[in-house]
């Protein structure tokens, strides 16, 4: 019978990791295992950065964004002699399983863990949606409400000076936060990272929407998938369009905040999942939703998973949000 586990929160910081937190203190106490908190992810499991965390530690973080351990990045955990050091303090401390909360990175660190005996559970954190053996990944649904809010007032501002509006979204590659925002906000053009429009495709979109007399347009784009930056797409969007064009980059606001009540309830039930696994002696596992399901798979089956085609979709919200 396992002890004494350990959790760690990995990569980019998503809403409702807190929440995963809670799920697995409560549901391995409940049990009878100790839970310690590894701060600032691989770096922390490296220098040995370990704290025993209590039940009564979990009660004020479920409504916090944030992770309450800290991440970091920490490009060494690839060097074998990091990830040696790393289970000897484990093995030290006593711990023997660890859950990994954050995305495909944490979660190749987290197979090399189990190769050298430390059974890994991997829970999906991050907003970027982008982790394919998944419907959806803890910290995504906040961070969406998070941009179709900011959409929606941006759009009532564009509305009265007749601009158009130019806002980059986060994803990493992934187009989700930009495609489920297009539906969210009927937005009048949007560029997804697996369906992307030229510069000029956008400009000329939008001057369509300006002589057909439309009064203002939103332009969602996604972040890094362009060579040039968003206020020279905006610029260009002015020069060719008509509309005096404006951009905005949402940036890091869409990790923060509270996490809403689906992302609190996938990240708590996916933690108590992690720990029943972890009880029952495995490792190497990714929890993600399948069909509303909690489903286990092989970590390394997860990360070779072939994403779905995007674009028949993409093409089809395009040709109605684009319709005036």
């Amino acid at each position: 019978m396992v002890k004494k586990i350990g959790i760690l929160t990995s990569g980019g910081d998503s809403p409702a990791m807190n929440n995963a937190i809670a799920g697995v203190v409560k549901a391995a106490y409940s049990k009878g295992i100790e839970v310690y908190g590894i701060r600032d992810g691989y770096k922390g499991l490296y220098h040995a950065w370990f704290e025993k965390l209590t039940v009564e530690q979990t009660f004020d973080i479920i409504s916090k964004g944030g992770t309450m351990l800290g991440s970091a990045r920490f490009v060494e955990f690839k060097q074998e002699s990091i990830r040696q050091q790393a289970v000897k303090n484990l093995k030290k401390a006593g711990i023997e399983a660890l859950v990994v909360i954050g995305g495909d990175g944490s979660y190749m660190g987290a197979q090399k863990l189990t190769e050298m005996g430390i059974n890994c559970i991997g829970l999906p954190g991050t907003i970027d949606n982008d982790i394919i053996s998944s419907e959806f990944t803890i910290g995504f649904d906040t961070a969406l409400n998070t941009v179709v809010e900011a959409v929606d007032k941006i759009r009532d501002t564009g509305q009265s000076h007749h601009r158009a509006n130019v806002i980059e979204i986060m994803g990493n590659g992934c187009g989700d936060l930009v495609t489920y925002a297009a539906v969210g906000t009927a937005a009048e053009i949007f560029s997804p990272t697996e369906d992307l429009l030229t510069v000029e495709e956008i400009a000329q979109k939008a001057k369509q929407f300006y002589e057909q007399g439309k009064r203002s347009i939103i332009i969602l784009i996604s972040e890094k998938s362009y060579d040039i930056s968003a206020n020279q797409i905006a610029k260009r969007v002015q020069e060719v369009s008509g509309y005096e064009t404006r951009a905005t980059i949402l940036g890091h606001m869409q990790r923060g905040g509270r996490p809403n009540a689906m992302d609190r309830y996938l990240a708590y039930t996916s933690a108590i999942y992690a720990v029943e696994k972890i009880v029952e002696g495995k490792g190497g596992l990714f929890i993600g939703l399948e069909n509303n399901k909690l489903v286990a798979r092989d970590i390394n089956a997860t990360l070779n998973i072939k994403a779905a085609d995007k674009k028949p979709f993409i093409e089809k919200l395009r040709a109605v949000n684009g319709y005036y």
